[in-house]
């Protein structure tokens, strides 16, 4: 690379000579652990002006935009990890003045505190998004007289002392999380370089009829109003975790990019996540803005994406652990759709990369007009069910993919489809496939598309792809065409009427049960058909109410992940939280005309968008959301034109929005009204 290229290199000779061998052997050490934490080899370059911002902050420093500009130019193309060093000679870490001088700035009045309301507009407008309740824990957090705002006069020791300490002390835990987790790759390099190979655990791929592709489109983006942010689990261990609250609180006023916390914000580039702004601005050049607050139509747009790099599957990928489960949405008459959830347990903090795909089974994984059926994923805390990550990126063949990092423990993993594509047949009174046939003496024989749906059927139930259904796999199906689980008298008639593999139902023993089944009911079809209708087959024998999908989890630094089906049922309540939390936190705000405390969120990137209307009033409000402004899209509702309910004190989901072309230009227009 040479200088003429990244004419912006600084030159470090006169910093060099201010600092002790020590001190400066130590920035080195914290630059390397944030480079490796962030790209996967040292030789790597640093090839957008958000990743120079993001490590920056990761070293314990807080630039401004003004600041970053003077190493990334308008000729800047990328800097190499000595460039980064070299600025971090240059740039001292944050402060405890600047941390005050920040708070001034938030102080719109001046009249010395920082009130609720105005946290909450710089932090829901400018820089790192955060919803309310995580700027009221905030302020709760060393609001020590408890009258609901932050006093930062030069009087008070508390707020002064104690906050900038938390401040800067959680900075000093990430440095020393990342060069751990640092000499934790570098450990398992030289195992690997010294013959030790570490097991892959993921099976064979698997595919139900023409399986979509398992690669990555090259020109994957980014491009989310909140680009390239990533919601991530911390990666700090428990025992160096502050609590939650202060964790937020070193989130907002030092940017390092992790927040050790469940409800931690983090800036791990590529995927989802809550907060973070597209150009991520440092608090301390924050202008107090709020024209965004007060449009009552809003245009959201795709942006560009910084480093596309980190959306994209890892170059080593084939060096990390990985493990599969084929899963599958089904529209349900009681609960709209169902869909089966997972477990994933990591005994090690590690780098991830998550992808779900549709897979394509008869008419599966396309919707009548050949658009592939969305299928995206929310990872969840297990223990509160809080956000932690959503899989934003989208390649050309529907998979949907996200990298983040994530601590040691327990996930709960929940595939997510809008409902814009896969929908309720709307004629049901195509004539009725056959099914059986007899032959002279009355034997009872499955006809062959009968039995082709049935190799299908056995295909969706068969979730970790090894060509046989264990009991508990046959029992996910049994769940799903009967309402019951298998009992040990029923396990017992299916071992002592067909042969078993391993202890595990053959595709040929499968085909066997339903021909007793249809024998024993002497050629009557209805309970067929429910079996058939339960796993989303018309009458024609296609599947058109169900879409099957493919779930991979891949561990870079943990040798043993482990992924589990917990469920088969709605998750409407999880889903619609997540979907809340994600566009409150990530989406532009637009406040409601004439209505104080309502604000409707606008989440939107290159292939869906979510409007979200947050009610903080404590009436019940009524409001109409008018997305028919842009041509070629579908909504979830059904109509473009939506009303909506939101009780006092909730969040409700208004619009899921897909383009009806995957290919065109995708831009989301919401006009709102209040109905009377």
């Amino acid at each position: 690379m040479s200088s003429q290229r990244r004419s912006s290199r600084p030159s470090s000779a006169a910093s060099r000579t201010s600092m002790s061998a020590q001190s400066d052997v130590e920035t080195k050490l914290e630059c390397r652990a944030a480079f490796l934490g962030r790209y996967d080899d040292i030789r790597d370059e640093i090839d957008s002006k958000d990743d120079l911002m993001t490590l920056l902050q990761q070293t314990g420093r807080n630039p401004s935009s003004r600041v970053i500009s003077k190493y990334w130019t308008r000729n800047t193309e990328s800097l190499t990890f000595d460039d980064f060093v070299d600025i971090c000679r240059r740039e001292p870490v944050t402060s405890e003045d600047e941390l005050m001088r920040a708070f001034r700035k938030i102080d719109v009045n001046g009249d010395g505190y920082i009130s609720l309301d105005e946290l909450f507009k710089v932090m829901t407008t400018k820089g790192e998004k955060m919803s309310r309740s995580e700027v009221k824990a905030m302020i709760d957090e060393v609001d020590e007289n408890k009258d609901g705002r932050l006093d930062y006069k030069e009087g008070n020791k508390f707020f002064y002392t104690e906050f900038s300490h938390m401040v800067i002390s959680t900075a000093e835990d990430y440095k020393k999380m990342s060069i751990r987790m640092m000499e934790k790759k570098e450990k398992r390099k030289l195992k690997k370089k010294d013959g030790e190979v570490t097991p892959r655990r993921e099976r064979d791929d698997t595919s139900l009829g023409s399986q979509l592709s398992v690669r990555s489109s090259a020109s994957d983006k980014l491009t989310s109003p909140r680009q390239r942010s990533s919601l991530t689990h911390p990666e700090m261990n428990a025992q160096n975790r502050k609590s939650s609250r202060q964790s937020v609180a070193a989130e907002v006023f030092h940017n390092a990019g992790r927040r050790p916390s469940k409800h931690s914000i983090t800036s791990e580039a590529a995927n989802v996540s809550l907060p973070r702004s597209e150009s991520r601005q440092s608090l301390l050049s924050h202008d107090m803005d709020d024209e965004d607050l007060s449009k009552g139509r809003r245009e959201s747009r795709p942006r560009s994406a910084g480093r596309a790099g980190r959306g994209q599957e890892p170059n080593n990928i084939r060096d990390w652990t990985g493990v599969s489960s084929k899963g599958a949405f089904f529209l349900d008459d009681e609960s709209g759709m169902v869909t089966h959830s997972y477990s994933l347990v990591l005994s090690e903090d590690t780098e991830v990369w998550i992808t779900i795909q549709p897979l394509r089974i008869g008419e599966s994984g396309e919707s009548l007009d050949g658009t592939v059926i969305d299928t995206a994923l929310f990872v969840l805390n297990a223990d509160d069910n809080s956000l932690v990550a959503f899989t934003e990126n989208r390649d050309s063949k529907g998979k949907y993919s996200l990298r983040c990092s994530l601590s040691m423990g327990t996930y709960t993993l929940i595939p997510f489809t809008t409902g814009c594509r896969l929908k309720p047949r709307r004629d049901t009174s195509t004539k009725d496939a056959k099914l059986i046939t007899k032959d002279k003496e009355g034997k009872i024989a499955l006809t062959r598309a009968f039995r082709k749906a049935l190799e299908e059927i056995f295909e969706m139930a068969d979730l970790d792809g090894n060509g046989l259904l264990s009991r508990d796999e046959f029992n996910w199906y049994n769940l799903r065409t009967s309402g019951e689980e298998i009992a040990d008298d029923e396990w017992q008639v299916v071992e002592d009427n067909i042969d078993l593999e391993k202890g595990e139902i053959t595709r040929t023993g499968f085909l066997r049960l339903n021909e007793m089944e249809a024998d024993d009911n002497e050629g009557d079809t209805e309970d067929l058909w429910i079996t058939l209708n339960g796993m989303g087959f018309n009458k024609s024998l296609i599947l058109d109410e169900a879409c099957p999908f493919l779930l991979r989890v891949y561990a870079e630094a943990c040798d043993d992940p482990e992924l589990t089906v917990t469920g088969l049922d709605a998750n409407k309540e999880k889903i619609n939280e997540a979907v809340c939390e994600l566009a409150i936190s990530k989406g532009e705000p637009s406040k409601v005309r004439g209505m104080k405390d309502l604000t409707m969120y606008t989440y939107s990137n290159d292939h869906r968008a979510m409007i979200v209307v947050d009610n903080k009033s404590k009436t019940r409000v009524k409001i109409e959301l008018d997305c028919s402004k842009r041509r070629g899209l579908v909504s979830h509702t059904g109509s473009l034109v939506a009303a909506v309910t939101a009780s006092p004190q909730t969040a409700v989901v208004g619009h899921h929005i897909l383009p009806l072309d995957d290919r065109g230009d995708f831009s989301v227009v919401c006009e709102e009204s209040i109905l009377k």
